[in-house]
């Protein structure tokens, strides 16, 4: 029986992009884990100028990497530039993450000797990536996990592949080896494989709550392999008092509908007080129906292009469906112009009336909006979910800023700011079922490498005072 494959199409069009067979596990881990003791042994100098070159390797690479981002996941061409230069940048911001978070301690001790506080990689690190951000966010994991000293298989969203392959390539150009820096082809199947490997010895997933959920069940009776997981969120924007109405409404529009909607920390509902409902909601429709959604490489550029695949489309459709008929408002609705592509239209709609909300991620450009009587009433329906990754406030008092702030059950909480966009100098993470309590970005060094404290003397020396009769 010949190899399963994987095949990747380019979302604008419905044609193929890319296809490979898939990888054995067995044989990945088994590469790795025979190249990860001279990976670590090198000095931390050795890997730090490795990845610089790796970013060099982006640079030149970085119009192609664009092209084959904005081909593979329908995201317009301006995006995904924004994209591979977050790839370059991530180096910078993981070589001074790593001295800030793992760095080296030496303290006073007994008997004239010392302590000191030193970091080890955990080992061999699968990585398995999403699709909606397939170089960037797989390369946040990759590089921390490098200049700890890990070595890292890396499995990209089988709907994302073609860009996985060519991320790795530049890592191996640069001169650290296929082995170390490992491209593996596969499906759900061999992702939960690697998972469960006794030679891995770490997980960073990004991807759905599902995915991760099952990740955590699997290794549940595995406390010693390192979990890493962000899962994405239902996330609240809140909406009171504030004159600047149209400024308001373009932070909610980016927030919902920026990469169509497919941002984890994407704004999915929409909690507005009284005061602000018509004004704010009428903005919104407004700019909403000036947005261009289009082919990636289009002119004039759009502002977003389809979502990833037709089943994707197909999911959101029958979500928006739902909430129409279970006594849901529309205020704009979801289009879709041919059956046989996933484009989408943005589309908006009041879920009030609904006496129980799904507390799904709908993944896509899909934005509920939910009218509430004042600020403490917002921060109460914000908080009613089980996700916990991005929240944001608009208008209202440095006051009513920190209530919301102290109030609201996330790990990125902003004001007067969208709910995406996070900085890679923070931390980047949720809780609930949106994350583990292991943040990434800036943070993500503390998940590659674990402290070892060390009690030291040059000479052995010691005594006991007590216990002992008479020689």
């Amino acid at each position: 029986m010949s190899t399963p494959e994987i095949i990747s199409y380019e979302p604008a069009t419905g044609e193929e992009l890319w296809r490979a067979r898939t990888g054995d596990v067995d044989a990945a881990v088994d590469r790795a884990r025979r190249a990860w003791p001279a990976w670590a042994a090198k000095p931390l100098a050795t890997r730090i100028e490795l990845v610089r070159r790796f970013a060099n390797e982006v640079r030149k690479e970085s119009d192609k990497l664009a092209t084959l981002i904005a081909r593979e996941t329908g995201k317009p061409l301006w995006e995904a530039h924004t994209e591979v230069e977050a790839v370059i940048n991530k180096v910078d911001i993981s070589v001074t993450a790593y001295a800030d978070r793992t760095g080296q301690k030496k303290l006073d001790s007994a008997l004239g000797g010392s302590a000191a506080v030193r970091h080890k990689p955990h080992g061999v690190m699968v990585v398995l990536g999403p699709y909606n951000f397939p170089a960037h966010l797989p390369n946040g994991h990759i590089v921390p996990a490098l200049i700890a000293g890990n070595v890292v298989i890396f499995k990209p969203s089988e709907k994302t592949p073609a860009v996985g392959e060519l991320l790795m390539e530049c890592f191996n150009k640069a001169g650290i080896s296929a082995a170390v820096a490992q491209f593996f082809v596969g499906g759900p199947e061999e992702g939960k494989a690697l998972v469960a490997h006794p030679g891995t010895d770490g997980v960073l997933f990004t991807g759905s709550a599902q995915a991760g959920i099952a990740i955590n069940k699997r290794l549940a009776t595995n406390p010693g392999k390192i979990v890493a997981l962000e899962m994405g969120g239902n996330n609240p924007l809140v909406v009171t008092d504030t004159p600047l109405v149209t400024d308001a409404a373009v932070l909610i529009v980016k927030s919902a509908f920026t990469t169509a909607g497919q941002r984890c920390t994407a704004a999915r509902r929409l909690i507005v007080v009284d005061s602000m409902y018509d004004d704010v909601i009428a903005e919104v429709k407004r700019l909403s129906d000036r947005l261009i959604v289009g082919d990636p490489f289009a002119e004039p550029a759009p502002f977003m292009g389809p979502v990833i695949d037709n089943g994707v489309a197909d999911q959101l459709v029958e979500s928006f469906l739902y909430f129409l008929s279970n006594g849901g408002k529309a205020i704009k609705h979801m289009q879709r112009a041919d059956d046989s592509l996933p484009f989408l239209s943005p589309a908006i709609i009041d879920t009030t009336a609904l006496k129980d909300r799904p507390d799904v991620e709908l993944f896509g450009p899909l934005l509920q909006v939910i009218r509430v009587k004042d600020l403490d009433e917002g921060i109460a329906e914000a908080n009613n979910t089980r996700f916990g990754l991005a929240a944001s406030l608009i208008g209202g008092s440095p006051q009513d800023y920190n209530r919301f702030w102290a109030s609201v059950r996330a790990g990125i909480v902003n004001w007067n700011q969208p709910t995406n966009g996070a900085s890679s100098k923070a931390p980047f993470g949720g809780l609930g079922l949106s994350g583990n309590h292991r943040p990434a970005a800036f943070y993500a060094a503390d998940y590659c490498a674990y402290p070892v404290a060390s009690a030291e003397l040059d000479q052995p020396r010691a005594s006991v005072g007590v216990g002992f009769r008479d020689g």
